[in-house]
């Protein structure tokens, strides 16, 4: 339903997103908003920020999840699940609840295109704002990437698309958001201690296409068995989906490659784009995800020309299979945001033949090992195990099949696990940190810990200098 013309709003959480809400609401105090109110959370203090903004209208409340009052919307920031107390004390006093993307599309609803999955959906958010820059239309990445999305509601030019990338986090506190295209890359187990269940997981993800139909178009990895196993929500009758793929799976709406490049299909139309080894993005998982953003910008209205200029320029994101330097002929790669097994197997494609060395470990998510170390044996030369959760990485790798044939070490931290790597790597070999493990034993997040490989490859560096 459309937000009422004057409402007053609650927003839950003191986070990045949650004082955007709260910045938008009292730029709007008296016009839009008749009042704001936050409730941090059980541990929330008074910032500089929290400070500024009350000077300027807006109410907080510290230190509890007890909600009081009577609002028209909740805005709920994406770090509160909804199967939490706080969550529900909040739904109890609100008219509607809903999560920071959903508000945003309620006061700026046209041309979005939403892109989510497990792994991914970063590369292909960022890169299909490109591809949409470089043919010559409006677009900003907001969403995970960029800024939240509230905050370029009130500065969106005219005919600008919103490129979102949307969590499962965000998606499960939707309702009415209704991309015109939308992209679903992957879904492998993540997140569960927010959304209590695997299932409820997928679903979230899966509803980002709730209010799409044939006019729209849902593009859909059909290579990845974690969508298969929800098909049934996935092709539902009235969704346009387009099948994503390495090989053409068949139908008027396709990507996939053939002869060695990138093609899309629309509608029965071909257009051919660049060739697979023109992309600077290494790995079939990468050429996917080229895939993905060619298709979400073409269905945008990009052109063939600028798309295929856009790819060609594309580099690797930070920490996302990014080359970060070379020592003693043996090239170093931070793709430090793997932190679960799923984006390590697909990391590991993309060196088919080169011997890798393998960095795994930090802050154990409990993951199944089993599966995943018989692939990491299949392709590694040498893992070396660190961090809190190397001893449980170690005991998994030695059970695997075939493991006497790499060789298997362990470290302490991060630093130490490169000088071990270094011990085993030969001329020509790549050592890659990919690591299947949050960061948090040593690190404040992914980004710290990537930052930390790549300033440790330079040092090292210079000193062969």
């Amino acid at each position: 339903m459309p937000l009422l013309q004057r409402f007053s709003l609650l927003v839950l959480g003191q986070g990045g997103s949650g004082l955007e809400v709260v910045s938008w609401a009292v730029d709007h105090l008296g016009e839009r908003v008749s009042s704001v109110t936050t409730y941090g959370g059980a541990s929330s203090e008074p910032s500089d920020r929290t400070r500024a903004l009350e000077a300027r209208g807006a109410r907080f409340v510290y230190g509890t999840e007890v909600v009081e009052g009577t609002y028209d919307i909740c805005v709920a920031s994406p770090g509160i699940s909804e199967f939490s107390e706080f969550f529900r004390n909040a739904g109890a006093v609100s008219g509607e609840i809903m999560g920071e993307p959903e508000f945003a599309w309620r006061l700026s609803p046209e041309r979005w295109c939403a892109i989510t999955g497990t792994n991914g959906k970063t590369t292909v958010t960022s890169l299909t704002n490109e591809l949409l820059r470089a043919s010559g239309l409006p677009s900003v990445a907001v969403g995970n990437i960029g800024n939240v999305c509230i905050h370029d509601v009130d500065r969106r030019v005219e005919g600008e698309w919103f490129v979102a990338e949307l969590s499962s986090y965000q998606i499960a506190t939707t309702s009415e958001l209704h991309p015109r295209v939308a992209v679903l890359l992957n879904i492998t187990p993540d997140h569960l201690g927010w959304h209590k269940t695997h299932e409820n997981y997928a679903l979230a993800k899966i509803g980002l296409f709730r209010n799409m139909d044939e006019s729209d178009i849902a593009i859909v990895n059909v290579e990845d068995e974690g969508i298969a196993a929800f098909a049934d929500r996935v092709y539902v009758p009235g969704r346009r989906v387009l099948k994503l793929s390495l090989s053409d799976a068949g139908g008027p709406d396709a990507a996939f490659v053939r002869d060695g490049h990138l093609v899309v299909r629309l509608h029965g139309e071909e257009t051919a784009l660049v060739r697979v080894d023109e992309l600077n993005i290494a790995g079939a998982h990468n050429t996917l995800n080229a895939l993905a953003a060619s298709t979400a910008a073409l269905a945008c209205g990009a052109n063939a020309e600028g798309i295929r200029a856009g790819l060609v320029a594309f580099q690797p994101l930070p920490h996302r299979i990014e080359p970060v330097g070379e020592v003693a002929g043996v090239t170093y790669i931070n793709d430090s945001k793997a932190t679960n097994t799923d984006a390590v197997e697909k990391a590991l494609t993309a060196f088919p033949n080169d011997r890798v060395i393998l960095l795994l470990g930090g802050a154990d998510k409990g993951t199944p090992l089993d599966e995943f170390m018989s692939v990491v044996v299949e392709h590694a030369t040498a893992v070396v195990c660190f961090g809190a959760a190397r001893e449980r990485f170690r005991a998994a790798l030695a059970e695997a099949p075939a493991s006497t044939e790499i060789d298997i070490a362990e470290a302490d931290d991060l630093r130490d696990a490169v000088d071990v790597a270094r011990s085993l790597a030969q001329r020509g070999d790549v050592v890659l940190l990919s690591p299947a493990c949050a960061s948090f034993d040593e690190f404040s997040g992914f980004e710290e810990r990537g930052d930390a490989f790549r300033s440790y490859v330079a040092e090292l560096s210079a000193l062969e200098g």
